[in-house]
């Protein structure tokens, strides 16, 4: 793809793309994995990348159950987002809401999810992910071998 081409992409993405501080109301439509979604606003499909959290990955241990408690909080339910950035695959990031639960947070707290520490600005998420940890809640009570965060997973996946 030349320069032009990217160039001219990119700026598709970012005007057909919500702007930050704004909030997004919409239907959740669909469930890609534990920390992504599809929000049906105004009939238009957003795919909404949950921000500060990081679930395993589809064939990674607790995968699946991870995307199950994300569509058991969410799936077809009224959502609101507040977007925080827009990534590099052009999908929204923020924190959802669903009648008032903070999705991101109880993803975190009913151990699902570490907390993204690379991409984190609320630190009130940390205690959440220490206390699932110490209960042994979801993926924490998996063998030590098994929790391994997504991001390293993913690393190990494109060294093979």
């Amino acid at each position: 793809m030349s320069f032009l081409s990217r160039a001219a992409l990119v700026l598709c993405l970012l005007t057909s793309t919500p702007t930050l501080a704004e909030e997004l109301r919409g239907r959740v439509v669909a469930i890609a994995d534990g920390d992504t979604l599809t929000l049906l606003v105004d009939r238009r499909q957003v795919k909404v990348r949950l921000a500060e959290i990081d679930t395993p990955e589809a064939r990674q241990p607790w995968g699946t159950r991870a995307r199950q408690a994300l569509g058991a909080l969410a799936a077809r339910q009224d959502a609101r987002v507040v977007v925080m950035d827009v990534d590099r695959y052009g999908r929204t990031v923020g924190r959802v809401y669903v009648n008032g639960v903070d999705v991101n947070a109880e993803l975190v707290r009913g151990g699902h999810a570490w907390v993204y520490r690379q991409y984190l600005r609320d630190r009130s998420l940390l205690p959440l992910e220490a206390e699932a940890r110490a209960a042994r809640c979801g993926l924490w009570s998996l063998p030590e071998r098994d929790q391994v965060p997504p991001w390293a997973w993913r690393r190990q996946q494109r060294q093979n």
